[in-house]
Formats: C-alpha cells, structure tokens, sequence
C-alpha cells in the first residue's frame, strides 16, 4: 500500500480535504502534520460563530458532537467528504491527523498541495487559533 505524507502548513483546509479524500479512495494512506497550521477561509469571526453554533447544536449527552482539536476538526472535515458506504469507512482507516510534526517522522519527505496553497489577500484564520478559540486544551 502507497503512503503519502502532506503538510498542512498554508493549505486552506476544505481544498486540502477533498485532496486528502481523493487520495484515500485510492486506496493510499494518507500521513498529515501540521494541522493546526491549516487555514480556514473567511471572516474569522463569522467562522468561529459557525463552528460555535455546531459545537452547541444537540444535546450533550446524546449528540451530535463535536471536535474541538485541530486533528479531529480536520479528520472530520475528511470524513464528510468521503462516500458513507463500507467503501468510505474503509478508507478513512488510512488517515492519520497530527497537530505537529512527530519524532518519529523525521526524514520523510512531505508535500503540500498547490491547489490548497492560500491564493491572493483573502481573510483566513488558521485552525490552531479556533480551536483555541472554541476551548481545546493547549499541548
């Protein structure tokens, strides 16, 4: 089975996800460091309110929950991008999220996307900001 190892760093976090999603449907796994250096385009006001009005939705003992975590927010993200079948579940089983660069990583080679590079003057908060900002603990 193919590895694919991918920085996070700069990469706009839906287009990185799509790419994530194509890759594990090709059946690779999909290594990702540096998650909360991904961005999030947009007013980042207007994008923690969402991601507050998603985290409060439901009831807190039944659901749906939430991640508050840069690995689990983008994990998520992911995962709504790929089919809901047997085959989707499959695949999300190769993805490995990590908020920073692991020891156990050193001397690999990593790559990041240019399609999810962040293109032109365009407001954006980074994921390890809203996650702060939506009350995950610090590592």
């Amino acid at each position: 089975m193919d590895e694919v190892y991918i920085d996070a760093s700069e990469q706009v976090m839906g287009r990185l996800a799509s790419m994530i999603a194509r890759e594990l449907l090709k059946g690779r796994k999909v290594y990702v460091i540096n998650a909360e250096k991904s961005m999030i385009s947009g007013n980042p006001k207007y994008v923690l309110k969402t991601y507050q009005e998603k985290i409060k939705r439901g009831d807190p003992y039944h659901g749906p929950f939430y991640p508050k975590t840069p690995e689990r927010i983008l994990k998520r993200v992911v995962r709504g991008m790929l089919p809901k079948s047997a085959r989707g579940r499959e695949a999300l089983k190769g993805l490995r999220v990590f908020r920073s660069r692991p020891e156990s990583f050193e001397g690999k080679e990593f790559k990041g996307f240019d399609d999810a590079k962040i293109k032109g003057e365009q407001s954006y908060i980074d994921l390890g900001k809203l996650s702060r900002r939506l009350g995950a603990r610090a590592r």
